[in-house]
């Protein structure tokens, strides 16, 4: 049977809270933003890298270009691994060891190098991009570098830095976003800690020598408890890697299940105190994340080339694809949002880069928006290749045509909306932190369980911040004509971020208001605010960028501004013009089974051959270990 904790809502969310970074010690353009306050000095000029370490990053590139260039990503897709001497092959280029320290054995590069060379590797097959992101980003080099000790970085820095794959075990089978009712447990026993549970998704954790494991150890005299995070060798006696999963897309990614059965783990291996691991998790994946962006990007440039090549190719009715008005408009899209999405991911990465502001909600949004975005390039690509972005690159090549493997990308991005966060958990990550400085002003207000006299002294509170801050929502420099001209044709898209910036947090100050300690179910509400920022979050790297690369730029970045300004004017409108009452009283029924009727006339072959979610119990494995390792 599953051990899954039980937990109330209510101790969920304060699990959930407990583990966000509650400060903001560093200014953030985009919390600024939700804030009505649109901080332009905080992202403009455009971060600029340190030249002698631009100049070692490219050589670094080069140098993997050059590798890349020599492999078939045909060979993953078809073998589903990747080949044991690829990975050989960018380990000796410190691929593993890119963003560790030179002290520890690493490349030393910065974030924005990083995001490069994901791009890169992606190119040739997207699970290299997962194998070398999973094991930096999130594995166990960020963080040992986060909250590690001395001594925890000497002894495992180095060998990640040469090739040593990790991978971070947090999922279990009846636990995902939701991590108050994790069920691993790692149990106090002299100088070790006993380590029991089932991680599931752990991606790497099949060809993994180190991975970093969160569970949970009880409290008791002498030990905090909470969960925890420790780096476990997985040599070690009682693990054992019980499956190796498959998946839409992503072929030769080493993604599986993991059994640990009275594992002892030293107590040297806790990163940080015990109770800190889901702070470590989530302060690993502020700029984590961004490997999700820079792997969307490299797929639309990706998309941009096959769309342009493609559509000045297939001729009909007398004329390229391309320009018909039809395609066109797909092609503009493309083009003008794959723009965006470099410079999204690149403004992002420059102020990791810089350390002195915090990217926690512009992480997020990348993360957001990128999936979002380049999945609907992704299809928009299918539909102008028409039946051969359907078909297989396999199948292309068999009857001669050129092996285009367009439904692939489709395939392989779309975990991506998952990954590291799902799409609508994203959207309440951000809310949750867009709305902190309201939370913080309206005190008992929002909290569903205080009482009426803890609400009133709350209220009175409030109306100070809100008396001095409301004002300021009316009227901007967005409402001046000459504001910001010298960004030039782009000054109307910079002015109209401002004032859909105010119109923003009025917009949330109304839904707070109506809705008061409900806000936080009203998750469509909130899914649409924080869709709104992250278009204004686009939208502003766009014009810094712009500005940066000069004539070169300006007409795809008009034209993304263009696009954009009609999708922030749709969600705008559907804040408050929407079906959302409707809906949630359709899903109750269907939930209900009052319409099960609209179910009936076809089979589900998928009946009795397994519950929803696998059980488990402790113990030991019954199965033989699928773990190996790349030699």
């Amino acid at each position: 049977m599953s051990r899954s904790v039980q937990v109330s809502e209510q101790q969920a969310r304060q699990v959930a809270e407990e583990a966000r970074e509650s400060g903001w010690v560093k200014p953030s353009f985009c919390k600024e933003l939700f804030l009505g306050r649109f901080r332009l000095d905080l992202i403009h000029p455009h971060p600029a890298p340190e030249p002698v370490a631009e100049a070692k990053a490219e050589r670094f590139l080069a140098s993997l270009r050059e590798y890349c260039a020599t492999l078939d990503g045909a060979v993953v897709e078809r073998e589903d691994r990747i080949p044991d001497d690829w990975v050989k092959g960018f380990a000796e280029l410190g691929c593993f060891g890119i963003k560790i320290d030179e002290e520890y054995g690493g490349l030393g590069l910065s974030q924005t190098a990083y995001g490069k060379a994901l791009m890169l590797v992606g190119s040739v097959h997207p699970s290299i991009g997962a194998l070398l992101s999973a094991h930096q980003s999130i594995g166990v080099p960020e963080p040992l570098k986060l909250a590690g000790t001395d001594e925890q970085k000497r002894r495992f820095l180095p060998r990640c830095a040469k090739g040593a794959v990790t991978a971070f075990l947090l999922t279990e089978p009846d636990v995902g976003s939701d991590p108050a009712r994790l069920a691993s447990t790692a149990v106090p026993d002299g100088d070790d800690y006993v380590l029991d549970g089932v991680k599931l998704w752990t991606t790497n954790g099949v060809v993994a020598e180190l991975v970093v494991v969160m569970a949970r150890v009880p409290r008791s005299e002498g030990h905090r408890g909470g969960i925890s995070a420790f780096v476990v060798e997985t040599d070690s006696p009682g693990i054992t890697v019980e499956r190796r999963n498959s998946f839409m897309g992503l072929r030769g990614l080493e993604n599986g299940v993991t059994r640990f059965h009275q594992v002892r783990v030293p107590k040297t291996n806790l990163v940080g105190r015990e109770g800190d691991g889901l702070r470590i998790a989530l302060t690993t994946l502020n700029a984590g994340r961004l490997a999700i962006p820079a792997t969307c990007a490299a797929g639309a440039k990706w998309a941009v080339k096959i769309a342009r090549e493609w559509s000045a190719e297939r001729v009909q009715w007398g004329r390229p694809v391309g320009q018909h008005d039809a395609v066109a408009g797909k092609l503009a899209f493309m083009a003008a949002t794959t723009y965006a999405l470099e410079a999204v991911l690149d403004l992002s990465a420059r102020m990791s880069d810089e350390g002195v502001k915090d990217i926690r909600i512009e992480a997020a949004l990348a993360k957001l928006w990128a999936s979002e975005m380049a999945c609907v390039i992704a299809d928009e690509l299918v539909q102008i290749r028409g039946g051969r972005g359907y078909e297989t690159a396999a199948s292309l090549a068999a009857r001669g045509e050129r092996a285009v493997g367009v439904e692939q990308l489709v395939r392989d991005l779309r975990i991506n909306r998952i990954f590291e966060g799902s799409s609508e958990i994203m959207r309440l990550l951000v809310a949750r932190e867009a709305v902190d400085t309201h939370l913080s002003v309206a005190g008992d207000l929002a909290d569903p369980e205080a009482k009426l006299p803890g609400k009133a002294r709350a209220a009175a509170k409030a109306s100070g911040f809100y008396a001095g801050w409301l004002p300021k929502l009316v009227a901007g420099k967005g409402q001046l004509p000459k504001a910001y001209n010298d960004f030039g044709r782009l000054a109307t898209h910079l002015r109209f971020v401002e004032r859909s910036a105010r119109k923003l947090a009025r917009e949330t100050f109304y839904g707070m208001a109506r809705w008061q300690a409900g806000l936080e179910k009203r998750q469509r509400f909130l899914g649409r605010i924080v869709d709104l920022g992250a278009e204004l979050f686009a939208m502003s790297a766009v014009c810094v960028r712009a500005h940066r690369d000069g004539d070169a730029a300006l007409d795809l970045a008009d034209a993304f501004c263009r696009q954009a300004r009609l999708r922030i004017e749709a969600l705008f409108g559907s804040l408050w013009t929407n079906t959302d009452s409707v809906d949630h009283k359709v899903a109750a029924d269907v939930l209900e089974g009052r319409h099960i009727w609209v179910e009936e006339g076809v089979l589900d072959q998928s009946d009795g051959t397994g519950p929803w979610i696998a059980e488990w119990a402790p113990g030991a494995s019954a199965e033989e270990s699928v773990a190996r390792r790349y030699q």
